[in-house]
């Protein structure tokens, strides 16, 4: 019989359990996992940029394509006043591009397909946004909620559903990440449950499902990441060139 799909979800405890203030801190799979992400991401970036070379190997080649993919997406969506947040954004983007990429390992952990971890970033983004629009623009940051021709009579509705808009932002771009990365391996589970079930002979059509699903999951980690990215630095040009 097939494994529940659902259960690669499961976040389960590593080690001995810690609890501070009735908070639950234990290691878990997903602390690993993330932990996991941020090695790969380091010791990748160390050996791609310790020997610079004018004509670059494979790995130089592949984080500077990184870095002009990302600081192309800063400059065409934020403008030249995002530059001082490139550290962030990149950091960003290549940590959920490869939460997502380890996540299509087999036997892995796909941090990403829990609503606690996106949910988190996606506040961390929308309270950073909304302090640097305030620091920036002083009380005249509240205008965003007010477009500028709007007949008066149907002002109080549109600064009613503008506030509404605003408030969604870490709703919308935390359930999109989270959506998308469960419903997929969630897909792959279900399919590769029916090639075991149905057989070397039976489970052909299944097992091609598997190796396309597998293919469009893997474009679909990157899409959402590039998504929650370019998400960020739209509500960053908000921010800081007050656009409404």
């Amino acid at each position: 019989m097939a494994a529940n799909p659902m259960s690669q979800f499961n976040v389960n405890k590593i080690g001995p359990e810690i609890k501070l203030g009735g908070v639950d801190l234990s290691f878990t799979n997903a602390s690993l996992f993330m932990l996991i992400t941020v090695t790969t991401i380091l010791l990748f970036l160390y050996l791609s940029t310790k020997d610079k070379k004018i004509i670059p190997n494979k790995l130089q080649l592949l984080s500077e394509i990184l870095y002009n993919f990302v600081a192309k997406m800063i400059s065409d969506t934020a403008g030249s006043k995002a530059k001082p947040y490139f550290p962030f954004i990149f950091s960003l983007f290549v940590f959920v591009l490869m939460c997502n990429m380890i996540g299509m390992v087999p036997y892995s952990f796909t941090v990403t397909s829990h609503i606690i971890v996106t949910m988190v970033l996606a506040l961390f983004i929308f309270i950073a946004v909304t302090v640097i629009g305030f620091l920036k623009h002083g009380f005249k940051y509240l205008s965003i909620f007010v477009p500028k021709g709007v007949p008066v009579v149907l002002l109080p509705l549109i600064t009613i559903i503008e506030i509404i808009s605003y408030l969604s932002r870490p709703v919308s771009l935390s359930v999109r990440l989270f959506a998308n990365m469960m419903a997929g391996h969630t897909m792959l589970k279900v399919f590769g449950g029916f090639v075991i079930s149905l057989g070397l002979l039976g489970g052909w059509l299944p097992l091609s499902f598997s190796v396309a699903l597998t293919g469009l999951e893997i474009l679909v980690a990157f899409l959402q990441a590039y998504v929650f990215a370019i998400l960020t630095c739209i509500y960053l040009n908000d921010a800081l060139n007050l656009h409404h």
